[in-house]
C-alpha cells in the first residue's frame, strides 16, 4: 500500500492548520484511490511528520510519498523534513520513502497570484502606468530562497501590465515591506497594491492591515491597497498533484535533498528540528517563533 503524507507548515492559530486539512480534503477525490491520505505538520500543529509517518505504517503503508506543501525551498524543506525522514527510515528499515519538492517556481503560482489581483479589481487586460505591486514574503534567511521569490516577482512582473513589480518581506532580511513601500512611491507609483505570498492567515494578515493603513496616511498621495493572501487556492491542487506524480514516479527533486541531507548530517549530526530558529540573522527580535512562522 502506498501512502501520500502531506506536510503543512503548522500555524499558533488553528485557523491555519484548518485551512490545510480542508484544503487536502478538496483534493483527495483527485488522487488516486488506491492511495492513503495523510496530513502532518512541521510545527505548532499535531499530529507532527514523525506521527505522520507513524499513521501511515500503521494503516499498512509500505511506500510513503512524503510531500511539503511549503512556497520556497529553504531550510525547512532542505533540512528539517529530510531529517524526519531519515529518522523514519532507521525505525522502519522495509518501508519505502520518497520525498516530493517543494511549491517553488510554478507557472500556477501565477496564475494565482493574478486571481488575487483580480479580485480586488485590476485588470490585467489594460496598461497600468503609475502602479507597482509589491509582492511580500515572510522572509527567512536562505540565500536560494529568497533568489527564487525575487526570480518569481521578476515573472510575474513579465505578465503583467504595470510599471513595476517589486519584492519585500515581512521579517529576518531586507528590504522591509516599509523599504519596499517607499521605493515604490519613489519610482513615481500613484496605486500601491500589497500582494502577500503566504499560504495561511493569521497574525501576518492582520500586520499587514496595519501597515496598509499606516502607509495610506503617510502617503496620502498614493492609493496603497492589499490583496488577499496567495493561501490555498483551488488551483494550488494542480502543483501538488504533480508533486506527487514526481515522487511516484522517481523525478522529484526531493531526493536530492536527501542526499544532501545525509551528507550533512555525516558532517555536523542530526538537524534537531527546534533549533532551526538559530539561524536567522536578525536581532530584532523579529523571529518568527514569536508569530506566524516562516513558510
Amino acid at each position: 500500500m502506498k501512502a501520500i503524507l502531506f506536510v503543512g507548515h503548522g500555524s499558533r492559530l488553528e485557523a491555519g492548520n484548518e485551512e490545510v486539512r480542508t484544503f487536502i480534503e478538496q483534493m483527495t477525490p483527485r488522487i488516486d484511490d488506491n492511495f492513503l491520505v495523510e496530513t502532518c505538520f512541521l510545527e505548532f500543529a499535531s499530529p507532527n511528520i514523525e506521527e505522520g509517518i507513524t499513521n501511515c505504517v500503521k494503516k499498512g503503508a509500505t511506500e510513503v510519498h512524503v510531500i511539503p506543501i511549503i512556497l520556497l525551498h529553504a531550510g525547512h524543506s532542505k533540512l528539517h523534513i529530510p531529517a524526519e525522514i531519515e529518522h523514519a527510515r532507521e525505525h522502519y528499515p522495509n518501508i519505502t520513502f520518497t520525498y516530493g519538492q517543494t511549491i517553488g517556481i510554478h507557472e500556477e503560482i501565477f496564475a494565482i497570484l493574478e486571481d488575487r489581483l483580480s479580485e480586488i479589481g485590476f485588470n490585467a487586460e489594460v496598461e497600468h502606468k503609475d502602479t507597482a505591486i509589491l509582492l511580500i514574503a515572510r522572509g527567512g534567511s536562505d540565500p536560494t530562497a529568497n533568489g527564487d521569490f525575487y526570480k518569481i516577482t521578476r515573472l510575474l512582473w513579465e505578465k503583467l501590465p504595470v510599471q513595476y513589480v517589486e519584492s519585500a518581506f515581512m521579517g529576518v532580511t531586507d528590504p522591509r515591506v516599509e523599504e519596499g513601500i517607499e521605493r515604490c512611491v519613489k519610482l513615481g507609483a500613484k496605486k500601491i497594491i500589497m500582494l502577500p505570498y503566504f499560504l495561511f492567515t493569521g497574525i501576518l494578515m492582520e500586520r499587514m492591515n496595519g501597515m496598509r493603513k499606516q502607509y495610506n496616511e503617510k502617503y496620502a498621495d498614493c492609493d496603497i491597497q492589499i490583496a488577499n493572501y496567495f493561501g490555498y487556492h483551488e488551483r494550488l491542487q494542480n502543483v501538488l498533484l504533480e508533486r506527487i506524480e514526481q515522487a511516484v514516479n522517481g523525478t522529484s527533486t526531493g531526493m536530492q535533498d536527501l542526499e544532501n541531507y545525509r551528507a550533512y548530517a555525516a558532517v555536523h549530526g542530526h538537524a534537531h528540528h527546534h533549533h532551526h530558529h538559530d539561524h536567522d540573522h536578525d536581532h530584532n527580535h523579529d523571529h518568527h517563533h514569536e508569530e506566524e512562522p516562516v513558510q
